[in-house]
């Protein structure tokens, strides 16, 4: 599994804008559609909702990534 670490600047980031911003999705309908197909794990667990707000020590899993919010 490839990891990766994404810097914010502010509280929180949602997690379709870091599947955005990673670049592991083109665009928000298409991290829209895989986290509603249950395609991502947040912390380890699936979740279906593309607005969950991710901190500072969040994980997210997604196609072989894991992306850790710093």
């Amino acid at each position: 599994m490839k990891a990766e670490k994404i810097k914010i600047d502010s509280e929180f980031i949602r997690l379709q804008d870091l599947l955005k911003l990673s670049g592991l999705c083109a665009t928000g309908g298409m991290a829209k559609i895989v986290i509603q197909n249950g395609e991502v794990l947040v912390n380890g667990e699936v979740c279906l909702m593309r607005g969950k707000k991710l901190r500072q020590g969040d994980t997210a899993q997604y196609d072989g990534y894991l992306i850790e919010v710093e």
